[in-house]
C-alpha cells in the first residue's frame, strides 16, 4: 500500500468536508486535472482511506432527539458474554455506537432516542436485556457541544 502524500490529504480533507463535491469541483479544489483526481480517489478508496460515503441526517427531524452515553458493567467478563452482549448490541437501532473500553466498566454505548420515556423504554427493553448485564450509568447529553466524524489528515 503506497503511503499517502500532501495531494491525497488535500482530497481526504475536502470530501470530509463535502462528500457530494463532483470529480471536476474536487479537481479545481485540489488543483489537479480531472483524470488524476479520479484516479487518486479510486486509490485511496481501494487502499480503505475512504470507507464509504453517506448523509448526515437530523437526529430532532426523525424524532432521535435524546442522545445518551450509557456505562455498562456486566456480571462476567468472559468470551461468551461478551459475544452474545456483542450480537444483541449490534441487533439495536437505537445504539449508534458501542465500545469495549478498559476502565470500571467493561462498555460505553452511544444510543439515541426521542424523549425520557423512550429512554426508559430502551433501557429496561435492550441494555438491561442484554446478556450479562449487571450495572448501568446513563449520562443524558444536555448540550452537544462538539459532534463530527472528521479525522484530522
Amino acid at each position: 500500500m503506497k503511503e499517502i502524500d500532501r495531494i491525497d490529504r488535500k482530497i481526504l480533507r475536502a470530501i470530509q468536508d463535502n462528500g457530494r463535491l463532483t470529480n471536476l469541483e474536487l479537481a479545481d479544489t485540489i488543483s489537479l486535472s480531472p483524470t488524476a483526481t479520479a484516479e487518486r480517489l479510486k486509490r485511496l478508496g481501494r487502499d480503505g482511506y475512504i470507507q464509504g460515503y453517506m448523509a448526515k441526517l437530523s437526529p430532532e427531524k426523525l424524532h432521535r432527539g435524546m442522545l445518551v452515553f450509557v456505562e455498562v458493567k456486566l456480571d462476567r467478563t468472559t468470551p461468551d458474554v461478551f459475544e452474545a452482549f456483542s450480537e444483541a448490541v449490534r441487533r439495536s437501532d437505537d445504539v449508534m455506537e458501542c465500545h469495549m473500553v478498559a476502565g470500571g466498566f467493561d462498555y460505553l454505548v452511544k444510543a439515541r432516542v426521542e424523549g425520557m420515556e423512550s429512554y426508559r423504554a430502551f433501557l429496561s427493553d435492550v441494555i438491561l436485556s442484554l446478556p450479562g448485564v449487571r450495572e448501568t450509568h446513563t449520562y443524558p447529553v444536555m448540550e452537544e457541544v462538539k459532534n463530527t466524524d472528521k479525522l484530522p489528515v
